[in-house]
């Protein structure tokens, strides 16, 4: 027991595992974060409803779209952008990892008898011979990926990215970061039973590492006959930082904003968003 405990509460290396599937793939976590994405009421997997439609007014109106553009949403959970952008008649291809997400989006633009191409897989490698105006990564999903995941990225974006073209994401700010405190829980099914519908033990362990500016929440969840563990990494990035990274994979950064909604950009603000262009 006594080893047990002491790997649950161990400090791994930054960005030393990577679980991702454990959350947007699994059928039971899978299931609650499409719920999340859809009570437009809170802040959790997307925006509230009435953010998002300021957000997709402001991106009409700031990157030009019209029915010639086209927009790839990398993220695009269950379409909330991507079905308001192809509303606005951009041409929209939204890529997902949760295939519960991407089939809910498939069935409302059926539903809604809108033209979109949704296509379920892992957003890191994701491939297609089509070239893109506006590139969206929304909800600070950048600040999940590891420096090299990060660079992978950013060099995908460039590469798909037509002459010219924009990527615009948002990321955590190091205000945010400084509001992060370490804590060590221990709970009955944690997260009122997120992980799982059995009965489990939930640990959940917050480290910060302040040379990289990164925090982890590690979960690990025991239940009966299973015992497994989910990391959650956030970077979190000042302009400069996010700049040279943009730089290094062949970007210009163009603005800073407080948000995806074109807010004017405050240093004191919890995340902020990037705007940058392809030459």
């Amino acid at each position: 027991m006594f080893p047990k405990l002491e790997e649950i509460n161990e400090r791994p290396k930054p960005f030393e595992f990577y679980t991702a599937s454990e959350l947007w793939t699994d059928e039971h976590t899978s299931e609650q974060m499409l719920a999340f994405h859809l009570n437009e009421n809170i802040d959790v997997a997307s925006r509230k409803a009435a953010f998002i439609d300021q957000s997709v007014d402001w991106i009409v109106s700031r990157f030009g779209v019209s029915n010639d553009t086209r927009v790839a949403d990398f993220g695009c959970g269950p379409g909330l952008y991507a079905a308001r952008l192809a509303r606005k008649q951009a041409k929209v291809t939204g890529i997902d990892f949760s295939e519960r997400s991407i089939q809910y989006a498939v069935e409302d633009a059926e539903r809604n008898g809108l033209s979109i191409r949704y296509v379920n897989t892992d957003y890191l490698s994701f491939e297609t011979e089509d070239r893109f105006d506006l590139v969206l990564m929304i909800m600070c999903d950048f600040c999940a990926l590891s420096p090299r995941q990060r660079k992978q990225m950013l060099g995908n974006f460039h590469k798909l990215l037509k002459p010219s073209g924009y990527v615009l994401l948002d990321v955590y700010s190091l205000a945010s970061f400084e509001q992060r405190e370490e804590i060590a829980k221990y709970e009955l099914n944690l997260l009122d039973r997120f992980w799982s519908p059995n009965k489990y033990y939930g640990f959940l362990n917050t480290f910060k590492y302040e040379k990289e500016k990164v925090v982890l929440d590690k979960y690990t969840i025991v239940e009966a006959d299973h015992l497994r563990t989910v990391y959650n990494w956030l970077q979190y990035f000042d302009p400069d930082e996010i700049n040279m990274e943009f730089v290094e994979s062949g970007f210009k950064v163009d603005e800073f904003y407080s948000d995806v909604s074109g807010s004017t950009f405050d240093a004191k603000a919890g995340e902020f968003a990037v705007v940058a262009r392809k030459p």
